[in-house]
């Protein structure tokens, strides 16, 4: 089969994008993959499909694959972006905010006059069992009120939540020189996450400022992670390191992230806005 996609990033971040509001995709893990193969394929971290909603209230629907896996995954930040800007350069909606159903949340996405897109990306889950995280057995370190929580053979405290999907925070003196390549796959297959995890590493600069590295799961490093970002300033805000507006500086752009969280309660949505742009568009044989 042949098939149309167009390429697109968000900070670094590269996503495939497919049209499947015609007729429904099916594609195995071996073509995803095949797709995210940068050797081979077209090459991306993510691959986007956007369906139709059968629901009231919703725009579109909204799947997210992992290039490397092929399996389909919950929530992506640089990818949501991406989806609102391709739906507008495409004529396939003339509104200026949408809502998508993904896998396991209604995100609101919008598209802004300065050309960036901003993405309510819900609130933040803190509860364990929802990541899932076991700390049977652990003692955690309190800074703030919130919990540090150390990994057996990792050598290292995380915070961990969720924002859709789960993710591992460590604060490091230094993300030039943190051990992401070794120790981001420890943390991200850890045994105390069953369904394994991102692991991010956030240096402080400022209480308005990070720069951020992300070894994503079943992807390695990325030049930048949307939820990661998200995930790493709620880390920060709630072990009282970071303010509510913090600039994220990743290695492929930045980020800005928003969350009322101390002041308006646990349950205030995290605001995302970045950039996403078309890079080109192709054909494929599969």
């Amino acid at each position: 089969m042949k098939l149309r996609f167009t390429k697109m990033q968000g900070a670094g971040n590269d996503f495939v994008v497919i049209n499947a509001l015609q007729s429904p995709l099916s594609l195995s893990p071996a073509q995803i993959r095949h797709l995210g193969d940068r050797r081979f394929g077209v090459g991306c971290d993510q691959i986007l499909v956007i369906e139709r909603s059968d629901s009231a209230g919703i725009d579109f629907r909204y799947r997210i694959f992992n290039g490397s896996s092929g399996d389909e995954v919950e929530h992506c930040g640089n990818g949501a972006r991406c989806f609102v800007r391709y739906v507008a350069e495409q004529g396939l909606s003339s509104k200026r905010s949408i809502r998508v159903q993904t896998i396991n949340a209604v995100l609101e996405l919008h598209l802004r006059d300065d050309g960036r897109v901003c993405v309510d990306m819900g609130a933040p889950v803190f509860e364990h069992a929802k990541l899932p995280f076991d700390a049977n057995g652990l003692s955690p370190r309190l800074l703030n009120g919130f919990e540090l929580w150390p990994l057996e053979g990792a050598d290292c405290e995380v915070a961990v939540l969720s924002m859709g999907n789960p993710h591992a925070v460590q604060v490091v003196d230094s993300v030039d020189s943190a051990p992401v390549p070794t120790l981001g796959p420890l943390v991200e297959a850890h045994a105390r996450f069953a369904r394994k995890v991102n692991a991010g590493f956030m240096q402080i600069v400022s209480r308005s400022e990070v720069r951020l590295r992300v070894f994503e799961r079943d992807a390695g490093e990325t030049l930048a992670c949307g939820t990661g970002a998200c995930a790493a300033v709620v880390a920060g805000i709630r072990l009282g390191l970071l303010d509510e507006a913090v600039e994220v500086h990743a290695r492929g752009g930045d980020l800005k992230i928003e969350w009322a969280g101390l002041s308006a309660g646990l349950q205030a949505p995290v605001f995302l806005t970045g950039p996403a742009q078309t890079v080109f568009e192709g054909e494929i044989a599969l």
